[in-house]
């Protein structure tokens, strides 16, 4: 008799209530073959592995580039040319709706978080229009709105949905650029992309910085160092942080980091008397000499994962986080990496602002708040109302800030309370950050029609009367 002969007369001649015992026995032995896997791979999927090689260098031999041509009348980056979200005092509206000081509106090109930027006579912006699987980035005229160019940077080679949060887009980081060329990076065929375009939109170069495992996307906007465009990249797979030369795109040096999906822009500022890049995530607050991206000093800090830049007050870092923990700090500048101190606050997606011996930051959940920035003693707390994602900007000492909800509130950045001075009603949403320059507000914008979302950029100017959209 074969096995399966045997098999077939033991399985006929057990009685109804053996049969029940044994299926209850398969039963709970499929459980816990399942609960081994789902133990072995933890709550999630785990990301493939990305190789990472890493490039050193020395400041000495860093190519010089040509001296950027950024003016004051520009904003030429991630949070304006100093990276801390504070513009220059100017001129500019408090107040506006849809047919109050709008210069112009113009409808855009699919979707994405990208803030705009601002250099000369162009406002720029990164795009991405699913459909036609199409990343770009297109300028408009400063003073009228007319679409200058549109560059397709990459056609095909999207994530599938499953690798983007329900919330994200296929262009989540804002442009770069020094007053001569724009620096796009886009997440694309399982890598991160940098390209040059000129100001006539012509590409210069491009160039795969490394590999990259999404989990819900990726986010980090390019930075301008000198001579130098400094990329982060952290993921699941294995992350890292590399620094390109603008003129060419050599990968001047790159920096490996852990293997963990986190978000966050890195700080670029004079800090303690010295330079510093300085990257929240994975669990730490990290800086980084930014011509050679040797690090400098390390602090346990913030949480695994990170969406906000972190800001500076010159001596002092301060950053927020983030999940799965929920933590605020202050850390010393000076190399010591100190702890100053610490709150069990999230700002997670917004970054925060520090300014007039405060720290601001607005949470996800419409939260305003205003801690000292010397001890972390908080002076007031206001709930605005409503959802955020986009990150704060000052000017004239007045903190601007839009939400999910089509609200951009206004406020003083003063330690004294929370003092209203607008609460702007325009478009439905706003994901990216206002763009202050010139005596000009520049904001992308969402309208939502039923499930049909469609974005428009805005030129906001004092005393002016609205154009027709493009």
């Amino acid at each position: 008799m074969s096995m399966e002969q045997r098999s077939a007369v033991e399985i006929r001649s057990i009685t109804p209530m053996e049969g029940n015992r044994i299926m209850r026995q398969l039963i709970n032995s499929s459980l816990v073959v399942i609960a081994l896997i789902s133990g072995s791979t933890g709550c999630s999927k785990r990301g493939k592995s990305v190789t990472v090689v890493e490039i050193k260098t020395n400041a000495s031999t860093i190519i010089t580039a040509e001296e950027l041509r950024i003016t004051e009348a520009d904003w030429p980056q991630w949070r304006g040319s100093n990276c801390d979200g504070i513009a220059k005092d100017q001129v500019i509206p408090e107040k506006w709706d849809e047919s109050t000081n709008i210069a112009w509106q113009v409808n855009l090109p699919g979707l994405g978080h990208a803030s705009p930027i601002v250099v000369g006579s162009l406002v720029c912006l990164a795009t991405a229009m699913v459909d036609q699987q199409k990343q770009m980035v297109v300028a408009y005229d400063r003073e009228t709105g007319a679409e200058r160019w549109r560059t397709n940077v990459h056609e095909g080679g999207f994530p599938s949905r499953s690798e983007i949060h329900k919330k994200a887009t296929n262009a989540n980081s804002t442009l770069a650029s020094d007053g001569k060329s724009i620096f796009s990076v886009f997440f694309n065929s399982e890598k991160i992309i940098a390209s040059a375009i000129d100001l006539s939109g012509k590409l210069v170069w491009q160039k795969e910085v490394g590999g990259f495992s999404s989990k819900f996307g990726y986010a980090p906007s390019p930075l301008v160092y000198k001579s130098l465009v400094i990329v982060a990249a952290d993921n699941w797979g294995n992350g890292y942080i590399a620094a390109l030369h603008r003129e060419t795109g050599e990968v001047v040096w790159l920096k490996k980091r852990p293997a963990v999906s986190t978000y966050s822009t890195p700080l670029l500022a004079k800090i303690e008397g010295r330079d510093q890049l300085v990257l929240s995530g994975c669990d730490q607050l990290v800086s980084y000499d930014p011509s050679n991206g040797e690090q400098l000093w390390a602090c346990a800090a913030t949480s695994e994962a990170t969406c906000g830049t972190p800001v500076t007050d010159g001596k002092t870092i301060f950053a927020s986080g983030g999940h799965p923990n929920k933590q605020t700090v202050a850390v010393s500048g000076d190399g010591s990496a100190k702890l100053i101190w610490k709150n069990s606050t999230k700002i997670y997606e917004p970054s925060m602002l520090a300014a007039n011996g405060c720290v601001f930051g607005v949470s996800d959940d419409g939260i305003a708040w205003c801690w000292s920035a010397e001890n972390g003693n908080v002076h007031w707390k206001q709930r605005l109302g409503g959802n955020f994602s986009a990150s704060p900007t000052m000017c004239n000492g007045k903190i601007f800030v839009p939400n999910l909800s089509g609200e951009t509130f206004v406020f003083e950045a003063s330690a004294d309370g929370y003092r209203e001075v607008a609460r702007n009603k325009f478009g439905s949403d706003s994901y990216s950050c206002m763009a202050i320059a010139g005596g000009e507000v520049f904001m992308r914008v969402g309208n939502s029609q039923g499930q049909q979302r469609t974005e428009r950029l805005v030129c906001i100017r004092s005393h002016s009367q609205p154009t027709n959209s493009q």
